[in-house]
């Protein structure tokens, strides 16, 4: 027995707004600063890139589709 399509809008709702209020109250302000990532400022210029923060967020993601794919077999 799988969700139902609605059960699954709320669902992915929710975490689209729990993932909007971490942003809102500061929750990722890490992100770009771990060792690792590159941030390059020379005059007016910025440039960032967050390749430890990168890993760190695909390592995450990885995880929750695994468990998320474990649950629903």
């Amino acid at each position: 027995m799988g969700m139902s399509p609605g059960l699954w809008l709320v669902v992915v709702g929710l975490a689209i707004a729990g993932v909007g209020l971490a942003v809102m109250t500061g929750a990722f302000a890490w992100f770009g600063h771990l060792p690792g990532d590159i941030r390059i400022e020379q005059g007016d210029s910025r440039v960032y890139i967050p390749i430890t923060s990168m890993i760190v967020v695909s390592l995450v993601l990885t995880l929750v589709v695994n468990l998320i794919a474990r649950f629903l077999r």
